[in-house]
């Protein structure tokens, strides 16, 4: 099991480091393929300058060509993926044994689950930066998360040389569809109601893929982490910032953080939860 830890770990690390390709040619508006460089310089760079996190330390964050300073963003981005993959392989072994994992269903559903924290890694950083949700990026996020919800239990039955579909769980595809619909829902409501002064469009859009991705009723413990976290950083950023009550923050980190807390331990929580009203 370390091995396959270990490896996932490393995957995590090269996903990463081509995710800080997405963000950074996002706010260039450049294509997405070709040979990364220098973002000071435009020097072509090599594979020993992207080798993730190793390249940083080595290079000292700075730039092999033109010694221009390095984000700090592309060292924190790999390591945040890397640990955000190891956590969902730990997940998905603790719904499946050793074997099971590598079924080909649970190993779409682990793919599925390392495609989403990756859709939602680059819009943390890019709504955390840009104030903005990137649609390009979101878009397409929501339609494989929808399609595959709606397919994870299909089943295919053959007879009489007839294919018929049929759902084996109306109540777990259910929850999923029903969860964005909430989210979204009630985000809708607070734009509305605020004319978009207290959330923007994109929280909107995001709740739908953050529904689809954690169901019900981890969408409503992911939702309050996010206000509660949003909530004491805006406490912290008041006191310790200067920001005033009117200061714009981005609230995207927020939803995706709560999104992975509700994710690996929102079970648990309700359980908590649960037990601390019977108590």
């Amino acid at each position: 099991m370390i091995f396959f830890q270990l490896v996932i770990f490393i995957f995590g690390l090269l996903i990463g480091s081509f995710l800080n390709v997405v963000i950074f040619r996002l706010e260039k508006g450049e294509h997405f393929g070709g040979r990364s460089h220098c973002p000071n310089c435009k020097h072509t760079l090599s594979w020993l300058d992207l080798a993730p996190v190793f390249s940083y330390i080595f290079l000292l964050g700075k730039c092999r060509s033109c010694k221009g300073k390095i984000s700090i963003q592309y060292p924190i981005v790999e390591i945040s993926t890397a640990l955000i993959f190891l956590l969902i392989y730990n997940l998905k072994f603790e719904i499946y044994n050793q074997f099971e994992i590598f079924q080909f269903s649970n190993v779409i559903g682990l793919l599925f689950l390392f495609y989403i924290a990756s859709v939602l890694i680059v819009i943390f950083a890019y709504d955390l930066k840009h104030y903005i949700i990137p649609d390009k990026i979101l878009f397409p996020a929501i339609v494989i998360a929808f399609l595959y919800r709606l397919f994870e239990n299909f089943n295919i039955l053959v007879l009489n040389s007839n294919f018929k579909f049929q759902i084996s769980n109306f109540f777990h595809v259910g929850n999923y569809m029903l969860a964005p619909i909430i989210a979204s829902g009630f985000f809708l409501a607070i734009f509305l109601i605020s004319k978009g002064r207290w959330m923007g469009f994109g929280d909107v859009k995001l709740a739908v893929l953050l529904g689809l991705l954690l169901g019900l009723p981890n969408i409503l413990v992911g939702l309050f982490l996010a206000f509660l976290l949003g909530a004491i950083i805006g406490v912290i950023s008041i006191i310790f910032a200067g920001k005033g009550l009117k200061s714009q923050m981005p609230f995207a980190p927020f939803l995706i953080s709560g999104t992975f807390i509700a994710l690996f331990l929102g079970e648990k929580i309700i359980e908590w939860h649960s037990n601390l009203f019977i108590l």
